[in-house]
């Protein structure tokens, strides 16, 4: 029988960036999923968004899986990067950019 933190960890394994929002790529639901699809697209590599609004018992898991409590979460290459207010600072350093450069060869 597959578990939900199961199904996560499939979803996970298939993006190399997955991002678990409110709503989706194309129809975001919140400001900071908005602000996450927008900083991922202005990268340039390719992303895809989980609506995690869709499943209680999904948004419910993955907070426990990430001890982090709010959407988005955002997967680079398997490991959890929390959202834009890490990722930004990442992306200033230029440290972003070459874990994608690594994740992407």
């Amino acid at each position: 029988m597959t578990t939900i933190e199961d199904e996560i960890q499939q979803e996970i394994s298939q993006h190399k960036i997955l991002v678990y929002g409110k709503g989706t790529k194309f129809q975001p639901m919140c400001g900071f999923t908005v602000e996450t699809i927008e900083f991922f697209r202005q990268l340039g590599y390719p992303f895809e968004v989980v609506n995690a609004l869709e499943s209680p018992e999904k948004r419910e898991a993955l907070s426990r899986m990430t001890n982090w409590p709010t959407l988005p979460k955002v997967f680079i290459d398997g490991k959890f990067y929390g959202d834009t207010d890490i990722l930004g600072p990442m992306a200033e350093s230029g440290e972003l950019q070459t874990l994608l450069e690594a994740t992407f060869k």
